[in-house]
């Protein structure tokens, strides 16, 4: 691995404690930047491969780093940056084959109509400009998302995210855009538990449909439909089939255009496919690509139509975006497009995924606390609830499960979702079995504790609950006693009176 006598030296030299580098956060790094982990954050100062290194030496199973995508510190990747940043890195203004090169391989893998790319640095970027591409072709305004979607930080993006939005100190939802249902069938508007026997893809499309009609009968239509292929920060979501083939046919009557989100799951994550939308039998007008795209090194892409381009340029104001298709950062994809086809990282996710979900189905089985487990490839969800029979969310017990892992197993999981309560896995590529196994046994000990823990509540709770009713009673026992003896004692005081007004009586 390159780097490595480097990388030893300057984790040795590492001057700041913990607690020195907490300080300097708190007084310098904004606090609406939040930490993991927050009551003991981790010092994370080397990562390889799947595996993460905290200040003291202590190895991390990651189970949550989608952005490192074919491991941490893959030693191809860091070798391509390295060789190109001591080459040149320069803007895109500027010939340059790594730029090329990268544009055709990542079309490569997209469907034919897809074949014109657009550099940018992060997938907020993408999205943004994805709802400008959009807008130009269309030119309307009005745009249609999810409940509980996110789509990135910058203004444009945070309008379509309810995921923001909703949440308190939210800004106000813009009235040009349209938040339909969430496709979720667990918990969501339509269940399979509520609508056993019903499509749910059309059922889960209808609101798309009317939210359309509804914009043409006030003569304005749509600009676009934005949705991520599979919704992470939503909760792990997988839609029904044949729901994006019912919204995209919706949206397109009304002249808008469809945008797949692939910042999370892209790149074969999800393992049959290398695009998620793919497993919907679609083909979007936009896509937009980041977080795996660079291992870890800012780098993104809308990718779209060559009309779509064209009425782009036809507006006469140039694209420029002075780091995306920089050298640098087209020389990574290059490198990570390259691994995942070397490596055959698609077909590892989708063989390790079967064997992650059937796991999980068996802790499902065995365990009350999970609800539901769901996901494709190495995109997993584990959903956690108080009652199975009305799947209420148990969020305590997420972020109990959160935080037992890290402490106790230092395998490091999250938790996301609309109430919080669904367990994330969503590792680097380069998971193997040996991995998925270290995460299976300590998340039984957790859902094992976690069930001891609970029972011994519900003891308590039992036990406190029938000395409160025992104390209850012994009060109302005493209370009617005393009642008792005071009546008999006035009974007894008025029998006296009445002997002695008889005495008196005969007397006289």
């Amino acid at each position: 691995m390159p780097f490595v006598s480097e990388q030893v030296q300057s984790v040795a030299s590492q001057q700041l404690s913990k607690a020195e580098t907490i300080k300097l956060r708190n007084k310098h790094i904004g606090q609406a930047c939040k930490l993991f982990y927050r009551s003991d954050p981790l010092k994370i100062v080397r990562g390889q491969g799947q595996y993460m290194f905290d200040e003291e030496g202590v190895r991390y199973l990651d189970c949550i780093n989608n952005v490192a995508h074919v491991g941490h510190c893959h030693p191809e990747v860091v070798r391509a940056g390295a060789l190109q940043m001591a080459t040149i890195s320069t803007n895109n203004r500027f010939l340059h084959d790594e730029l090329v090169q990268c544009g055709r391989t990542l079309t490569s893998k997209m469907p034919p109509s897809l074949s014109v790319c657009f550099f940018v640095n992060s997938g907020s970027e993408a999205n943004d400009l994805a709802l400008r591409l959009a807008r130009n072709y269309t030119k309307r305004q009005d745009v249609i998302t999810l409940d509980h979607a996110y789509h990135g930080h910058l203004q444009s993006v945070m309008e379509i995210s309810p995921y923001k939005f909703n949440q308190p100190g939210g800004a106000k939802k813009p009235d040009y855009v349209h938040v339909a249902p969430c496709p979720d069938i667990y918990g969501g508007q339509f269940t399979d538990k509520l609508y056993p026997n019903a499509d749910l893809g059309a059922l889960y499309a209808q609101p798309i449909a009317d939210i359309c009609e509804r914009q043409l009968a006030k003569g304005q239509g749509v600009a676009a439909f934005i949705a991520e292929s599979l919704q992470s920060c939503g909760g792990q979501i997988l839609p029904p089939a044949g729901y994006f083939q019912a919204a995209y046919q919706a949206v397109r009557r009304t002249g808008g255009v469809c945008i797949a989100d692939e910042v999370q799951v892209g790149f074969g994550r999800v393992g049959s496919h290398y695009w998620a939308f793919e497993t919907q039998g679609v083909v979007p007008d936009i896509v937009c690509v980041a977080k795996p795209m660079g291992n870890g090194h800012p780098v993104g892409a809308v990718v779209t139509t060559p009309e779509i381009a064209q009425a782009f340029h036809d507006t006469g104001i140039a694209y420029f975006n002075t780091y995306g298709g920089n050298p640098v950062s087209c020389a990574i994809a290059n490198a990570v497009m390259r691994i995942i086809d070397e490596e055959q990282l698609q077909q590892n996710a989708q063989q390790l995924g079967e064997y992650l979900l059937r796991q999980c189905s068996q802790l499902k089985q065995e365990f009350e606390s999970v609800g539901d487990v769901r996901g494709m490839g190495l995109f997993v969800g584990i959903e956690m609830v108080s009652d199975r029979e009305t799947r209420s969310p148990d969020t305590q017990a997420a972020h109990w499960l959160v935080n037992r892992m890290k402490q106790l197993h230092k395998v490091l999981i999250s938790s996301d979702g609309p109430n919080d309560n669904v367990i994330k896995l969503k590792p680097p590529m380069c998971f193997n079995h040996e991995n998925a196994d270290e995460f299976l046994l300590a998340f039984r000990e957790c859902l094992t504790t976690l069930r001891q823990e609970q029972m011994q509540a519900r003891a308590m709770e039992a036990a406190t609950a029938a000395a409160a009713a025992a104390a209850a009673a012994d009060a109302a026992a005493t209370a009617t006693n005393g009642v008792i003896a005071t009546a008999a004692e006035t009974l007894a005081n008025k029998t006296k009176l009445f002997e002695r007004q008889d005495r008196l009586i005969k007397s006289v």
